[in-house]
């Protein structure tokens, strides 16, 4: 099964509910929080060394999984800069998830070096495949102005998608996000929001 890796937080305005929830979720995920949709696998063999056979044949997924084995320390000793080193390898194939718990470490600075930057681009390619956690990251980010110029109208749209992705352990803490994004837009720029939101799950449904 796919493991997501880490949310993040809230800065300024953010009510310490929110907060606390999301600090918590980085916890949880860390250990296997709701994976993203992907397509089933036949079993493998899941011992490390096979696990790793199959991460240096360039298996995205068995990279991914290898990276958040260094991540959490499970097997091996806890490792950041090995577990970004590897999730690079899985997020260049396109894999959401590993894109996801790059963008995380590069905002976090867990085996990389903090750059907003960095973290906004691997969150955006996640989100864009439609993980709900990389969006609601990508829509603290626009909240918070980190990595890029600060955007309400964008935070909620992000917030937005976020909530309508979300599963449902997920899915009342995204909410929250996005009732906090709204009480800074306009009734107009609310509406556009979702008009955008509607057209992005359009474009993109849930697998």
């Amino acid at each position: 099964m796919t493991r997501t890796y880490s949310t993040r937080r809230l800065t300024g305005m953010a009510p310490v509910s929110l907060r606390r929830l999301a600090l918590a979720g980085m916890v949880a995920l860390l250990v296997g929080g709701a994976p993203l949709a992907q397509t089933p696998e036949p079993a493998q063999d899941d011992t490390l060394e096979a696990l790793r056979t199959r991460a240096n044949a360039g298996d995205a997924e068995a990279q991914y999984n290898l990276g958040l084995t260094y991540a959490t320390g499970l097997d091996v000793p806890h490792d950041d800069v090995e577990a970004a080193a590897w999730f690079l390898k899985a997020a260049e194939q396109g894999h959401a998830a590993a894109q996801l718990s790059l963008g995380v470490m590069y905002d976090a600075v867990r085996g990389v070096p903090q750059d907003f930057g960095e973290a906004v681009a691997w969150l955006r390619r996640a989100a864009e495949q439609g993980s709900a956690l990389a969006q609601y990251n990508l829509g603290v980010m626009y909240y918070n102005g980190e990595g890029v110029p600060q955007d309400d109208g964008e935070a909620y749209l992000w917030a937005n998608l976020a909530a309508t992705y979300a599963d449902a352990s997920d899915r009342d803490r995204f909410a929250e996000f996005r009732d906090l994004t709204a009480e800074r837009l306009t009734p107009e720029q609310r509406n556009e929001g979702q008009q955008l939101a509607r057209e992005f799950f359009e474009a993109h449904p849930p697998e």
